[in-house]
């Protein structure tokens, strides 16, 4: 019994040495995060955190270097393989073929961005029913890369960018109060 007290108490004084270290970690993420207008833009969608926005920003780089989405998410390895022949199109899984880190972190982001995003919701939910729940999570994750893209691209916030995509009337964010629409 002495043994298993002893253990439990340096697994302690481990986990406290991990912690100081980890919050150093995220102080110096939040710090380079809030210098970079660009990781502030994309903050403001709902489920996206310091840590998402600057992986996304650190490896895309310059938005304007992707002629179009298609190229972006092809480059994150979000994009099904193809097997086609006589005709027939056949989609697969995903090239894998971009930067796995942050592929994870868009996946882990779309989990959170789904419960927030009533659009990504009803997707989620419906792709969920129709397929297994890992190509919906990949599917949210692709549609989360094609939105900060163009969060960037355009320069706007999760509210700018969510009236652009409907009309005012079928807006995803119902307009605040005090707003014109």
């Amino acid at each position: 019994m002495p043994w298993a007290t002893r253990r439990r108490q340096d697994l302690l004084q481990w986990l406290e040495r991990l912690d100081a270290a980890l919050s150093e970690l995220d102080q110096a993420v939040e710090q380079t995060a809030q210098a970079r207008p660009e990781v502030a833009l994309l903050r403001t969608y709902p489920g996206v955190g310091a840590v998402v926005g600057l992986a996304f920003v650190l490896t895309v780089g310059p938005v304007e270097r992707f002629r179009n989405t298609r190229k972006l998410v092809s480059y994150l390895g979000l994009k099904p393989a193809e097997h086609s022949s006589g005709g027939h199109q056949h989609l697969g899984s995903i090239s894998k073929q971009g930067n796995s880190m942050l592929r994870w972190l868009l996946v882990q982001a779309a989990q959170t961005v789904a419960r927030f995003d009533p659009e990504l919701r009803r997707t989620y939910q419906r792709l969920k029913f129709r397929h297994a729940s890992g190509v919906a999570k990949i599917a949210i994750a692709r549609r989360l890369a094609v939105r900060m893209y163009w969060m960037l691209r355009q320069r706007l916030d999760y509210a700018q960018l969510v009236r652009m995509s409907g009309s005012p009337s079928s807006a995803v964010v119902p307009p605040q109060a005090g707003s014109k629409l």
